[in-house]
């Protein structure tokens, strides 16, 4: 069962569109990969290869328009306003998309689990890092970490705050201790067009700041690409989320 919603959000100061598939199970906030929307998972069979999951119940998989990695990759904006649309984003996932999650699902405030590949990677890491008090888990497949490159070099408060290779090793004891009873699966493949390095090197950060994770490579068969994505999402859905 396929369902969305759409709102204009002040945050970003556009439209956002919000898309469920499924009716019952564990929410799974599914980012798009850089510039892609709210369906973009679903037409590169992403969601349909999650189908058993989703029809045994186990799943209800959500994503949104990925606004702020699109307006990164059209570059046709200062990087200052890019910089600050990510912190908007993350913020309106926070604070609008994660309510509406759990206002389709009754009222009942469960964890969701956030999940992505390339930049959805970075964003469901992110999503995880800044507001473990609604995330669980991050499933982050073929991720890419540093995003300053993409910026044009700048860098700034917004970005600091939306990145955790920059904001995690600031932060107290207070602020990681909720983040340290969750947990990011890294996954990468080492064939084309993938940098394993990127994974090592976020994954050393959070280890270095206590928070629970795990390396997983795939080896040099799998490139950077959907069919990766296919099999590495439903295997990593069915460790985490109950049978």
């Amino acid at each position: 069962m396929k369902a969305s919603e759409r709102w204009h959000s002040d945050r970003l100061q556009q439209d956002i569109t919000l898309v469920r598939w499924g009716v019952a199970g564990t929410p799974v906030l599914l980012f798009s990969t850089a510039g892609g929307d709210a369906e973009e998972v679903e037409r590169h069979h992403l969601v349909g290869a999650c189908g058993d999951l989703l029809a045994a119940g186990r799943v209800k998989i959500y994503s949104c328009d990925g606004i702020a990695s699109r307006t990164m990759m059209a570059g046709d904006s200062s990087p200052e306003h890019r910089m600050w649309l990510l912190n908007q984003f993350q913020q309106c996932v926070r604070h609008e998309i994660v309510p509406a999650i759990h206002a389709d699902s009754g009222g009942t405030e469960q964890p969701v689990i956030a999940a992505g590949a390339s930049i959805g990677a970075f964003n469901a890491l992110a999503v995880l890092c800044r507001f473990p008090e609604v995330f669980s888990h991050a499933i982050c497949m073929s991720g890419t970490y540093d995003l300053q490159p993409m910026y044009d070099g700048r860098f700034s408060d917004e970005l600091y705050y939306s990145s955790p290779l920059h904001f995690l090793p600031g932060l107290d004891e207070n602020g990681l201790g909720p983040l340290r009873q969750r947990f990011a699966v890294l996954a990468s493949g080492e064939g084309e067009w993938e940098d394993i390095g990127e994974t090592w090197r976020v994954a050393h950060v959070l280890g270095m700041a206590g928070v629970p994770n795990r390396v997983d490579s795939w080896g040099p068969d799998f490139r950077h690409d959907w069919p990766t994505w296919w099999q590495m999402l439903p295997q990593y859905l069915k460790e985490l989320v109950p049978g």
